[in-house]
């Protein structure tokens, strides 16, 4: 115990934290401005699920990967940008850059959760050095139609040629990740060592987001979006989100939606759960036609040969047994439970939102449009059945970014998840290949990735351990699109014969017993009379009548 106290102790360097301690006091005397948390770790549920969609695998950006090993190959690239930005500033050198974020250094760890190991010193020159390699990468972004990075020779100095595509896609990943942000005030301050004035620099600023969120979005951002206020956002990420999902006041009526909005409650009666009422009928029956002397020889006689009959045995011989069981279960009542109540206690292996799929939606007439606006558009319209969604352009990129949007939403956001929610909401009504090519043909998803199935395993895989939220102007439209659904006639009875007949084993057991009754009389009353004969002679009569 005691070596492991002079270990901690050893490895505490107090003048280090006297020196925090004191610069923090400082900072506040100066200015007492409260920057809120914005750089979050991934929660642990969403990383289990798909660890790289999280976690940089070309350049680390912050200090939360800074020291992985296998990041740090690339920092030769990021420290040849950071040379290249030096030339660019006025009259200034990078070293004086570094001592002005060096009396940032609260505001600067303010932003992060975790708790940075890191000297004023070493994190300064980290943000100096990842914040100039970001404003490269957002340079080629100048074009507002983020048409630039196309060019081949817009990353040559920072890649080989032959790697192009490949750097931009993986660097983009990267990029858009949650941990991996740095806050856009030291892009913004670097900028403006560089440029002649405040105003030069915000505004260039401003046009190279412009071109990074109408080129990396995969929605379609509005086109009066023609400035972007620099000060706002505290990084990449939470721009991102904010454009997409715009902010969303929770109305009053979100109480008034039902708490299981996923699972409409039908108003038909159920059927009873208990068997006990198909042994009163036969009961019943039994004590009034035993006096009659046919039935003692057309039915109680075969009726004691079934009941000698080993069910226990039968029920396990293969082919028999989806029969045999039930018919034994009806006049032997066992102590085991069949694997449907057996399986009614376990837990669900994965939370989606109970919705008809798009192929069932279709089926039952919904019709499917597409909106150029943000998440806000999302809605149905019950005289016309026509359900309205966003248009989402999906490539290799996509999925990093909506799972790191969410992972974002998860951690920030206090009020109406909304994002989370939509997610969800294109998670329960996409399960096939077949319903995103519906969606796609009605334009409501393009499609840039290998096919339509990889598009279902995107979605499919998206809300396997996101927690359902409530969001109301989303939720309204489940309960109209379950409401419309469940009222076609079609669904009905579908519904009807899946809940009364095929799910409902006590009716099969009758309908089986009552057949096997009928073709077990059938046969004594044949082995009394012979019908055998009877049906042969009645069959040569009518031959010979066909020959006349």
């Amino acid at each position: 115990m005691a070596s492991l106290d002079s270990s901690i102790t050893s490895s505490f360097d107090e003048q280090r934290w006297v020196i925090q301690i004191r610069n923090t006091f400082d900072e506040e005397d100066e200015e007492d401005v409260r920057i809120p948390v914005s750089v979050f770790s991934v929660p642990k549920a969403l990383l289990s699920t798909n660890p790289e969609a999280y976690t940089p695998q070309l350049f680390a950006l912050g200090p939360y990967h800074h020291w992985n090993p296998h990041l740090y190959e690339m920092e030769r690239y990021k420290l040849a940008t950071a040379k290249r930005t030096q030339k660019r500033l006025q009259k200034l050198k990078l070293e004086q850059a570094v001592e002005h974020f060096m009396k940032k250094e609260p505001k600067i760890r303010s932003h992060y959760h975790r708790h940075l190991d890191l000297s004023g010193e070493t994190l300064a020159w980290m943000m100096v050095i990842d914040a100039s390699f970001l404003l490269e990468f957002l340079r080629n972004y100048a074009d507002a139609e983020g048409k630039a990075f196309k060019k081949a020779t817009s990353m040559s100095h920072m890649v080989d040629a032959e790697r192009m595509k490949l750097a931009y896609n993986s660097i983009l990943r990267d990029i858009v990740m949650l941990e991996n942000q740095i806050p856009l005030n030291i892009v913004r301050k670097i900028l403006r060592f560089q440029s002649t004035s405040c105003e030069i620099a915000d505004r260039q600023l401003s046009t190279m987001l412009i071109g990074f969120v109408k080129e990396v979005s995969p929605f379609k951002v509005m086109d009066n979006l023609s400035s972007i206020d620099t000060k706002r956002y505290a990084h990449l990420l939470q721009l991102l989100y904010f454009v997409v999902v715009p902010k969303v006041k929770e109305e009053s009526k979100t109480n008034e939606i039902e708490d299981h909005v996923d699972v409409p409650e039908s108003n038909e009666e159920k059927p009873p759960t208990d068997p006990s009422y198909v042994k009163q009928l036969f009961n019943s029956v039994w004590s009034s036609a035993s006096d009659s002397k046919i039935v003692k020889v057309l039915i109680i006689k075969p009726f004691k040969f079934i009941a000698k009959v080993p069910w226990k045995i039968i029920t396990h011989l293969p082919g028999i047994s989806i029969l045999a069981a039930p018919i034994g279960n009806l006049f032997f009542s066992g102590d085991g439970k069949s694997e449907d109540e057996e399986s009614g206690n376990r837990p669900p292996l994965v939370e989606e939102i109970m919705v008809p799929s798009v192929t069932e939606l279709t089926k039952a007439g919904v019709k499917f449009s597409p909106t150029s606006g943000d998440l806000t558009t999302i809605a149905f319209d019950v005289k016309t059945a026509t359900l309205h969604l966003p248009t989402v352009s999906l490539d290799t990129n996509t999925e990093v970014l909506l799972r790191n949007l969410v992972a974002y939403e998860m951690s920030v956001e206090s009020g109406p998840m909304v994002f989370t929610r939509y997610t969800e909401l294109i998670n329960g009504i996409i399960d096939t290949k077949e319903d995103v090519k519906l969606l796609r043909q009605k334009g409501i998803i393009l499609n840039r990735m290998k096919n339509d199935e990889e598009v279902a395993k995107l979605w499919n895989g998206m809300s396997k351990s996101v927690r359902l939220t409530k969001v109301a102007f989303i939720d309204k439209v489940l309960v109209d699109v379950n409401k419309f659904y469940d009222s076609r006639w079609t669904v009905q009875s579908r519904k009807f014969a899946k809940a009364y007949v095929f799910g409902s084993w006590q009716i099969l057991t009758l309908l089986a017993t009552v057949l096997l009754l009928v073709l077990t009389c059938v046969e004594a009353f044949c082995s009394v009379y012979s019908c055998g004969n009877h049906w042969s002679v009645l069959s040569d009569t009518n031959a010979g009548g066909g020959g006349d």
